[in-house]
């Protein structure tokens, strides 16, 4: 290699942070997307994996524009690329889709443009792969680069694997000298080893962004009946944007009309809709004319909107990889935001049930996965260090302080190792053959068809925990498993008492359980918890982190926070950037295109604060580039300046 060829990836990544600021208009990169860029100018094979909202897709566009020839990306969802192309035409960079969405007439234009080597991005679906004359098409105009979105869905060890993207190793067999950069949201080490693998990728750059996101609080609560959880949580909050995700089509449907009845303006999003319907539900909430959807997993990839206050799953989802994906989506301008997950033992049986009908190929990791979700649910401890733990990263940090075990501190039961033992018992003396709903039964004195049938409550250990709700007992069984003191069969769901659990049986080691929050009586104690003062600290090696005298919320305000937050706008400031969000909704609704495409709120709050008024001064503000501004920038600056007349 000469040495001016050698220079020459230098120069290209010297020159990503000016195209940044041109097309994009940010003046500094989030963690990870500089090296991510680099790699790609280098034509590194590279594997990035950055959560949800960290900027995954710069890392791949913007180096496009360093390229004489296009970067193919291959994204899983049709309205995924449109969301990318069409922000990507407005900031003038040539790009373009090609997948069944297109009649015959623009598919054709698209390939012509395609072979005349027109586009920098163009975005295709793994099944074009199989297409044929497809990679002869790509050959009339060369490759630059491919670039893999969700690339976990290669893996059979990830959450999401799909069949059509095993195709995808045959890249680098058609194109060895073409580099391919994959991207995901979320990513054990063992996943990320196999869409090595699986890829064929050579002496990738393996780039992991963090996972802790300190601005998420996150909650988890055994659920009561129905969705009455959900419908609270969601009432609290009015007025903000949310998602509430659900696993069936048919809840979907049904929460969708009970918050509507409630006069909280919702939209359901589910994959039964039809192909019109989906899209226009995303635009109008990507837009801010609807705050709330109800949603299956099928709605939020490529979801831009900034300012999400929360994310409530009204039942548990299916992996730890997909709940940390869709909570990802909250927060995203930095801001606070809540993470509430509600749970029970029949959604294991209801994925279980699914995984069964759909999974059968990949059933055993399946069940695994969904496993440890449950395990996440009832678990005792700190939510974030059990989500970046699992992901592969390290945890050093003696507190979030930002779910619900660290800022309300675990509650010991003075009694843990006498109620574990009646639980034990109680196992044992059912044959351990029975799961927790009958165990807590038994415990708690509910005579069920089924207690009644095997004479169960003429056990000893019957109506032993008589004073306690069945939600909180069933709840206690779960930490003795987490404890490794009882053991749940991954498909039958039955308990059993291990070595360890049966020392603590026979009073030959201790056990320790805490207070579990439940509907109704256990939100109030959380609430009461929350507000009091204590007036010693709690009983040892239970202590919150810091001083054992301020209470939760003071120690919630008092630590800093991790995103410096922009000022609040005063009340003049506030009326402009209203103003301001009302012209780019004009703008957005004429070009049938989500209100991100235009401004993000950042870039309009930073508008209203600095009260730019030529362009020089609007081009210095935080998210206005050269090619934004020449859309859009005139416009603007018109209400800002008849706002100070």
């Amino acid at each position: 290699m000469t040495t001016a060829s050698a220079n020459m990836p230098k120069r290209a990544a010297d020159q990503l942070p000016a195209i940044v600021e041109k097309y994009w208009g940010y003046t500094s990169l989030r963690p990870m997307q500089l090296e991510a860029m680099t790699a790609a100018v280098e034509r590194r094979d590279a594997l990035v994996v950055l959560p949800t909202g960290g900027g995954k897709s710069l890392c791949y566009q913007a180096p496009a524009l360093l390229s004489d020839k296009p970067t193919v990306v291959l994204s899983p969802l049709i309205a995924l690329m449109k969301d990318q192309v069409d922000p990507l035409i407005q900031r003038g960079i040539a790009a373009a889709y090609l997948n069944s969405s297109l009649d015959p007439d623009d598919r054709r234009r698209v390939c012509d443009g395609i072979r005349r080597g027109e586009y920098r991005l163009i975005f295709v679906a793994p099944e074009r792969f199989s297409s044929p004359g497809f990679f002869e098409l790509l050959g009339q105009s060369g490759v630059g680069a491919f670039a893999i979105d969700e690339a976990h869905c290669i893996s059979h060890w990830g959450h999401d694997f799909r069949a059509e993207y095993r195709q995808l190793g045959q890249l680098k067999q058609r194109c060895p000298d073409v580099p391919v950069q994959a991207f995901t949201a979320t990513a054990t080490p063992r996943v990320r080893d196999d869409i090595i693998a699986q890829l064929g990728l050579s002496e990738p750059a393996v780039l992991v962004g963090d996972f802790f996101r300190p601005n998420l609080v996150y909650r988890v609560q055994r659920r009561g009946s129905g969705f009455g959880d959900a419908v609270d949580a969601v009432r609290q909050r009015p007025g903000q944007a949310g998602i509430v995700y659900c696993i069936r089509r048919a809840d979907v449907d049904a929460l969708t009309a009970t918050l509507n009845s409630e006069g909280i303006a919702t939209a359901g999003y589910h994959a039964g809709m039809s192909d019109e319907e989906r899209p226009r539900i995303q635009d109008a909430f990507a837009a801010g004319h609807v705050n709330v959807i109800v949603a299956t997993v099928a709605f939020g990839m490529g979801i831009d909107r900034a300012d999400i206050r929360f994310v409530i799953h009204a039942a548990m989802p299916k992996s730890l990889e997909q709940y940390q994906q869709e909570t990802g989506r909250a927060g995203r301008d930095g801001k606070p935001a809540e993470c509430l997950l509600f749970y029970s033992g029949g959604d294991f049986g209801l994925w279980k049930s699914i995984i069964d009908n759909t999974e059968a190929a990949n059933r055993d990791e399946q069940i695994r996965i969904l496993g440890h979700m449950y395990r996440y649910c009832t678990a005792t401890g700190c939510r974030h260090r059990k989500l970046v733990t699992y992901l592969g990263q390290a945890w050093d940090r003696a507190s979030c302080e930002a779910c619900d075990f660290c800022i309300e501190g675990a509650v010991p039961l003075p009694d843990s190792t006498v109620i574990a033992q009646k639980i034990l018992s109680c196992v044992v003396r059912t044959g351990q053959r029975f799961g927790a709903g009958h165990v807590a039964d038994v415990l708690t004195g509910n005579v069920t068809p089924r207690v009644s049938e095997r004479g169960d409550e003429k056990l000893s250990t019957f109506n032993l925990l008589g004073d306690q709700p069945k939600p909180v007992v069933m709840q206690w069984v779960d930490q003795l498993v987490d404890q490794d003191l009882l053991a749940r069969d991954p498909d039958y769901r039955t308990l059993s008492l291990t070595p360890h659990g049966g020392a603590v049986l026979h009073s030959e080691a201790d056990a320790n359980l805490y207070e579990v929050a439940h509907s109704g009586k256990g939100k109030q104690r959380r609430r009461e918890r929350a507000t009091a003062t204590p007036t010693a600290p709690r009983a040892a090696g239970f202590s919150p982190r810091g001083d054992p005298h301020t209470t939760p919320r003071q120690r919630r305000e008092e630590r800093p926070s991790p995103v410096a937050p922009p000022r609040p706008l005063d009340s003049d400031e506030q009326e402009l950037f209203e103003q301001l969000r009302a012209l780019r909704r004009r703008i957005a609704d004429e070009m049938s295109v989500p209100a991100f495409v235009v401004f993000g709120d950042k870039a309009l709050r930073a508008m209203a604060q600095a009260r730019p008024t030529t362009e020089r001064e609007m081009l210095a503000v935080w998210g206005v580039g050269p090619a934004k501004y020449e859309a859009f920038g005139e416009q603007f600056l018109e209400v800002i300046r008849e706002s100070a007349s």
